[in-house]
């Protein structure tokens, strides 16, 4: 007998997957580049060319068996190493390469972090508006995830519903900054406030309190943003990475958990990351491209673009009357829709040919997401189409 468990996940497909293969099949209609397809996160920069020809060079000089077999574990010991190393140059940390676990990208971080810090039953709470795939990291753990609503003034966190539902049940805090979908960057005052919270709850309930720090659009910051690394904040922290944005390589699941040295049990986290591996079979990512990211460590894609793409449909949104927070980096705008239902609003708009993701999903009813990690030449070319949608649906 199949899994019913599994069998009824079909009927809650991904929206955002859904309408990205909508759009395809409009594609062949009309031609891609005449849909306006806002619907998927993927990155649209070139790799940097340095790890290309560092990709060249392995191929020609390194033995295959080295590069082609399996890793350790725990990941390639000499990469461990070198993420180590520029953490603790970037952020003032003292990781070292036993608290670093290499992972098939932030998905694969968080679900050994998560299973890490909590037991079947526990809480772990997360801020709406959030990335709906957290409900499948979490629930299937046998955790429950517990979804905190938005303060849609400015999506920092919304601390008066947070405290009351942070009770003894809650193991873990699952934060995304910068965000996906509304591309917000926590500030400096909220994640502190946050850490401060924590520590007094743990103190009042008698157990730790982990931080899970989904961080893979950490990279993509706009002119003037600073960066938050959580573990500068709190000890109990396990930061989630993937390469996919900051390398513009999603397709390579490459990814890590960088465990916070001075968090509880921290010389055993990475350690019991790999003996989750025997279970989930989310072991042994490719070696090739441990090595290769090795190497650039401190390199990222060329990605102004984004902030470039941000700016002009902002402007369009803002001067059409759309409600809209300016993200701080991602390439992601989460503005509210122009009537209650940001679904009816989403279904209007494929009229035009523009695919926009409702806010539902990322727990945020009457907003809608839009993933801007497209050419320039064609955001530009879907101002007209937003214009005409607008003036069409709602001002007449």
């Amino acid at each position: 007998m199949i899994s019913e468990k599994y069998k009824q996940m079909l009927q809650g497909k991904s929206v955002i997957r859904e309408l990205s293969e909508f759009a395809a099949e409009r594609g062949k209609e009309i031609g891609y580049e005449n849909v306006f397809d806002y619907s998927l996160g993927n990155p649209s920069v070139p790799v940097p060319e340095e790890f290309t020809q560092v990709m060249i060079d392995l191929l020609s000089t390194k033995n295959p068996a080295e590069l082609h077999g399996y890793s350790p574990s725990l990941g390639i010991p000499s990469v461990r190493r070198k993420i180590a190393d520029s953490l603790n140059r970037r952020f003032h940390m003292d990781y070292t390469e036993n608290h670093i676990f290499m992972t098939t990208g932030a998905a694969g971080a968080v679900a050994h972090a998560v299973r890490c810090v909590t037991q079947p039953g526990d809480e772990v709470l997360t801020f709406a508006p959030f990335f709906p795939e957290y409900h499948p990291y979490i629930d299937l753990t046998g955790a429950v995830l517990k979804v905190v609503p938005p303060n849609t003034e400015d999506f920092q966190i919304n601390f008066s519903l947070f405290e009351e539902m942070l009770t003894e049940k809650v193991a873990a805090i699952l934060i995304n900054s910068p965000n996906n979908p509304s591309g917000v960057v926590y500030s400096s005052e909220t994640v502190q406030k946050l850490a401060n919270l924590l520590r007094q709850k743990e103190k009042e309930y008698g157990h730790e309190i982990f931080i899970i720090s989904d961080e893979p659009y950490r990279e993509i910051l706009f002119e003037g943003v600073d960066s938050i690394y959580a573990s500068n904040y709190y000890e109990n922290t396990l930061s989630c990475y993937s390469y996919s944005k900051s390398l513009s390589l999603p397709g390579e699941r490459i990814g890590y958990v960088a465990v916070n040295p001075a968090c509880k049990d921290s010389d055993l986290i990475v350690s019991m990351c790999g003996q989750i591996s025997r279970g989930i079979g989310h072991n042994c990512p490719p070696s090739l491209i441990q090595l290769a990211v090795a190497e650039v460590v401190d390199l990222t894609a060329d990605m102004t673009v984004y902030e470039t793409n941000m700016n002009l449909l902002y402007d369009k949104l803002t001067e059409l009357g759309f409600t809209c927070v300016k993200p701080d980096g991602t390439f992601y705008i989460f503005p509210k829709a122009l009537e209650e239902d940001a679904n009816l609003f989403c279904r209007k708009a494929l009229k035009y040919d523009l695919i926009l993701v409702p806010g539902d999903s990322f727990g945020c009813p009457g907003y809608f997401r839009m993933a801007y990690c497209i050419d320039t030449e064609k955001v530009k070319r879907s101002l007209a189409a937003l214009d005409k949608f607008v003036k069409i649906e709602y001002e007449n």
